[in-house]
């Protein structure tokens, strides 16, 4: 095993399967099944793709006094007739917003969790600022902590799977990477300790980002590899190849357990059958 290998094992160990196994069951409607009918992240969207099987991946902000809303803007001007960070209105307020062309108000992320109430998992996307990092986890965390269905969280920032790696064991955590994440600029082993800074449990890449190299590294380690956002056909048939090398690693490696049982069993009788006669 080479240096760097190593230092992956001990920084950026394998999570418990019981931890990550549902990320790679089910695809994830990226913030619900939204269109011409339903607008993004709304309760309709996310009703939508829980009744067609999906699972669903949300983005939340967070309010004045520290709920979590889910949004994937940090102002409201695009999906309301309000305009203005989200940060700076109170739950008071932001719950009498109406999204636009909508009779819905802007939910907050513990009323998206109460209406999936485990049917399908829930990736919630931090769409963290800088600077406000902190203030949107234990918003999140306030959400999450006491939900009992499964339920994970990501981001860019890698700060954020770090913060619940210390405040928020139970979550379940990821980091997203791409381009424009501040890890694609990291080049070599600074990109490697810059993931081991953050302490993610699975890795989320853009799907314009594979394959590649690293996450086929990190794959056969057995970190789970997500992507976004598949949409075209060609997309489609990468996800599908690197899920299908992912179940080929894992059925390699689950034959090599099996293998090195049945020569430690074999090992047992052969010194048991030796000590008898002897």
């Amino acid at each position: 095993m080479s240096l760097l290998g190593l230092f992956d094992r001990l920084r950026f160990p394998v999570p418990d399967a019981r931890r990550v196994g549902f990320l790679t069951r089910t695809p994830f409607a990226n913030r619900g099944l939204h269109g011409t009918r339903h607008i993004e992240n709304s309760r309709a969207a996310v009703g939508a793709a829980v009744d067609h099987g999906y699972a669903v991946k949300i983005d939340v902000q967070f309010s004045l006094d520290g709920m979590a809303y889910v949004i994937a803007d940090p102002t409201l001007d695009r999906l309301t007739e309000t305009s203005g960070q989200v940060r700076h209105y109170s739950s008071k307020q932001l719950s009498q917003i109406r999204l636009r062309d909508s009779n819905e108000t802007l939910p907050k992320l513990d009323e998206i969790l109460g209406l999936v109430a485990g049917r399908t998992p829930v990736l919630v996307e931090l769409k963290a600022i800088e600077g406000h990092v902190s203030q949107l986890c234990v918003a999140v965390r306030h959400a999450i902590e006491s939900y009992r269905g499964e339920a994970a969280v990501m981001s860019l920032h890698g700060e954020v799977s770090r913060w619940f790696s210390s405040h928020g064991e139970r979550i379940t955590r990821g980091l997203m990477l791409s381009d424009s994440s501040i890890y694609a600029k990291e080049e070599g082993s600074e990109k490697v300790q810059a993931l081991w800074r953050a302490r993610p449990e699975f890795l989320a890449f853009d799907i314009a980002d594979l394959p590649n190299r690293f996450a086929q590294r990190q794959r056969k380690r057995g970190i789970p590899i997500l992507t976004w956002t598949v949409g075209s056909a060609e997309q489609q048939a990468i996800s599908i190849t690197v899920a299908a090398e992912a179940e080929k690693a894992a059925a390699a490696d689950r034959a090599e357990a099996i293998r090195i049982g049945a020569e430690a069993e074999a090992e047992k009788q052969r010194v048991g059958a030796k000590g008898t006669a002897d």
